[in-house]
């Protein structure tokens, strides 16, 4: 007996949910003749009506609405197939794909992911560069297994765990006027000139976010988004800068810097792993998971 054809069912799904052959043949990029010819030859293959032609378009018959219904599970179980199959690279080794913003790859994944792959010759991580405020989207949407992102609260849609904390600071040049201050509030440095990228990425969206503890907008006439780039600028007097503090001590010595606390409650910042559904991790996704959540080891 033949067995079912995925095309010809998803061609079936699309007349049902568009309630048009014509329209069903767009959203499967097809023309509609071949379309209508896939429905015909899976109706002679079951023998049985599956959809009523009338001039409003199409509707599934009973046994059609049942087929409709089995064959969403069934697409769903194919699409879940392949994807579990491109976790995997060409030989047949496991490929994890991780999203994460700059501070966490900078600051505390090294030491993870070389204790995670040390003797895993048979698992290699895809490791994706993003903005906290996307990557919880990219998970929900599998564009990636697992991300890092940095937020208030854990974002709904997908599983959030805590990972780690840090602090931004205030980073500007030995024998600038600020730099005999060992903590500050943003707010007293708005006279200066600063560099961006700030929490959260653009000004529009730092000034939203805490823009009620700040008199006016900082003056901005550089955006510098990576760390040691920023560093340097500051260093030629372009102007000061919001620095992770962790990432900022490396400079501090080597380009002649001064790194002050920010007393502001949001120079604070969670980080969170998170997944798409726990209950349906690959086993090397689900081995990574537990080491980004593992108690943090002393001094990492």
């Amino acid at each position: 007996m033949k067995k079912l054809d995925i095309p010809a069912l998803e061609i079936f799904v699309a007349a049902v949910e568009e309630k048009s052959l014509s329209k069903a043949a767009e959203r499967e990029n097809l023309v509609t003749s071949a379309a209508s010819k896939r429905v015909a030859e899976l109706e002679r293959h079951l023998g049985r009506t599956l959809l009523h032609r009338h001039g409003r378009g199409v509707e599934p018959t009973p046994a059609g609405a049942l087929l409709y219904q089995r064959a969403k599970a069934i697409l769903r179980s194919v699409q879940l197939t392949e994807q579990a199959i491109n976790g995997y690279t060409l030989d047949g080794q496991a490929k994890i794909r991780l999203a994460s913003n700059p501070s966490t790859i900078l600051q505390f994944l090294p030491g993870v992911m070389g204790r995670f792959l040390a003797g895993r010759s048979d698992v290699s991580v895809d490791l994706l560069e993003g903005h906290s405020y996307d990557i919880p989207r990219m998970v929900a949407e599998a564009s990636v297994d697992i991300g890092i992102y940095h937020a208030d609260h854990p974002v709904p849609g997908v599983a959030s765990f805590p990972f780690r904390r840090d602090r931004v600071g205030l980073v500007v040049p030995v024998g600038h006027a600020l730099a005999g201050r060992s903590e500050l509030y943003l707010e007293e440095a708005l006279d200066y000139d600063l560099l961006g990228y700030f929490p959260r990425h653009s000004l529009d969206q730092f000034l939203a976010y805490a823009g009620q503890t700040l008199s006016r907008p900082p003056n901005v006439k550089l955006q510098v988004s990576n760390f040691e780039t920023r560093c340097r600028m500051i260093r030629e007097g372009l102007g000061i800068g919001v620095v992770p503090e962790g990432i900022a001590r490396h400079y501090l010595s080597s380009m002649g810097l001064a790194l002050l606390r920010l007393r502001d409650d949001w120079a604070e910042r969670q980080f969170y792993v998170c997944v798409r559904d726990t209950s349906q991790l690959a086993r090397p996704v689900d081995d990574l998971l537990k080491a980004l959540t593992a108690p943090q080891l002393q001094g990492e």
